[in-house]
């Protein structure tokens, strides 16, 4: 296999929301709860400065009451606009028309649509109608990697195709004030919105990615680690405990998988402060390597499926040196493990 992932075009929500006024509105929301301190403080450490919403943090649709038929329907409209937007601008960056797309592929976990985000896309992009599609639709963080891998396989399996991949995701539909739990509060400052696209093609267009191999795991009897649950108010998302040993646990596979091939570059999907660091400590590589995600996380949060794209967007912008070897690797529910084995190309 070998696919090259062009420099990927990322559109974040319009409003901007800084980690003191998630405090700020935590504090309001839950003056009595007997935890408030301990929740304050892990807020404070999750890492994310600013993240960016699609609509303001006091709005019924992320902070308010609105019930679920309101929140899928703002959230989709919200991540269909900022996709389009983004595939777009990817497409512009390829030199590429719509109609020079053979096939898409798309994930969005966090609304429900039918037809989903790849057929609104056919017609908002103008792409062809006999193109070739997959949507995800339910993978969150792992969707980046995930609609990569889909992607180089459509690749191998018709030489010369063009694939379209866009991710979208409006986190900020799952915070509720419902949810009092630890794990809910850092959720709260950990998610943010937006999209990405990119075009992944077997012949390289310019600078990027190239993939020369994928995998993807499950780790056994992991499933109530993290999901969602769906209620009268909205998607939301919960965890236990033993999310926070997940991925040490899903690492000793996954190391197995890489092989002894010491990458220089990672880009690792920025979960969570330790999430970053656990995944560069057992691929043997410093902060420095692991910049482009910690900086993601700093001032756009944990972006689900768009956030490896984004990386690899901050990527483009300092890169290695030609031809070196990297991975790119992301975590999500399930528990699920999805990862690239790769080169970057200057």
């Amino acid at each position: 296999m070998t696919a090259h992932v062009l420099r990927p075009r990322t559109v974040v929500g319009d409003h901007k929301v800084t980690t003191a006024e998630i405090a700020d509105d935590v504090s309001t929301h839950h003056a009595d709860h007997p935890r408030l301190r301990a929740i304050l403080r892990v807020i404070g450490n999750s890492g994310v400065r600013t993240r960016h919403f699609t609509r303001p943090l006091d709005s019924p649709t992320v902070s308010g009451t609105a019930d679920v038929g309101e929140r899928v329907r703002t959230a989709f409209d919200d991540a269909l606009a900022m996709a389009e937007r983004a595939a777009l601008a990817a497409l512009d960056d390829a030199g590429l028309a719509a109609r020079d797309i053979d096939a898409i592929v798309t994930t969005h976990t966090t609304s429900w649509a039918v037809p989903h985000l790849d057929i609104s896309l056919v017609s908002r992009l103008g792409l062809r109608p006999d193109l070739r599609r997959v949507a995800l639709a339910t993978v969150a963080c792992t969707g980046g990697i995930q609609a990569l891998t889909r992607a180089a396989d459509l690749v191998a399996a018709r030489p010369g195709s063009k694939v379209l991949v866009v991710a979208a995701e409006v986190l900020s539909s799952i915070y509720h004030h419902s949810d009092t739990t630890i794990e809910s509060m850092i959720y709260k400052a950990l998610f943010g919105d937006a999209a990405a696209a990119t075009v992944v093609t077997g012949t390289p267009l310019g600078p990027g990615l190239t993939i020369e191999d994928t995998f993807e795991y499950v780790l056994p009897d992991s499933l109530e680690r993290q999901r969602g649950r769906l209620s009268a108010d909205g998607i939301h998302f919960d965890s236990t405990k033993q999310v926070l040993a997940a991925v040490t646990d899903v690492l000793p596979p996954l190391l197995e998988w890489l092989g002894p091939r010491q990458p220089d570059f990672a880009v690792i999907h920025p979960g969570s402060p330790r999430i970053i660091a656990d995944t560069a400590e057992a691929l043997r590589l410093d902060e420095h390597a692991a910049r482009h995600s910690t900086d993601t996380l700093s001032h756009e949060g944990n972006l689900g499926g768009v956030s490896v794209l984004r990386v690899l967007e901050r990527t483009h912008a300092d890169p290695p040196h030609d031809g070196a070897p990297g991975a790119a690797i992301a975590f999500g529910p399930g528990f699920a493990t999805a990862a690239a084995r790769c080169r970057w190309r200057a």
